[in-house]
């Protein structure tokens, strides 16, 4: 008897990050929402044939949507293929958008989605942030710390 993987392909849960989103910006509040998606766009995150880079979150009418998320079509759709980069619904508490729209609407602040997610249920998840641009020398501040702690990772492993 073999036991079933629930996290995919690979061996682990499926997680796509958005890493460009850590270098552009500082997160202040962190939230993880539902998102709706069709059948086959599921499928493609179960694969990990999804993007978050470029993507970001907008308050319209009261509810919040992610725009510029790439998922794949899936390999084995028919004719009901879902498009690739369609905007696609968060869901979130009323309180919760209520706290987004007045941080998004703060000037120099923005809605990134950080990390996608399947949860122990088999749902997909996506952690978004209330952001703040980060200046050119916050940027090479960040690129620095990286490398210094790369290259003490590197000397402990020596010894």
């Amino acid at each position: 008897m073999s036991k079933q993987n629930k996290g995919g392909s690979k061996g682990g849960p499926i997680q796509i990050r958005n890493k460009k989103a850590s270098f552009e910006y500082f997160f202040t509040d962190t939230y993880t929402a539902g998102i709706v998606l069709t059948g086959t766009e599921i499928k493609s995150i179960r694969a990990g044939k999804a993007s978050l880079v470029d993507s970001f979150c907008v308050v319209y009418k009261g509810e919040l949507w992610v725009k510029g998320m790439n998922i794949s079509p899936y390999f084995y759709g028919s004719y009901s293929n879902h498009e690739a980069k369609r905007d696609r619904k968060l869901l979130l508490t009323k309180q919760e958008l209520r706290r987004l729209a007045d941080a998004a609407a703060q000037i120099g602040f923005t809605i990134v989605p950080t990390l996608l997610f399947i949860d122990e249920h088999g749902r997909a998840k996506v952690n978004i942030a209330v952001a703040k641009g980060k200046k050119e020398f916050d940027k090479r501040q960040t690129l620095r710390e990286k490398q210094d702690r790369r290259e003490m990772d590197r000397m402990m492993k020596h010894y």
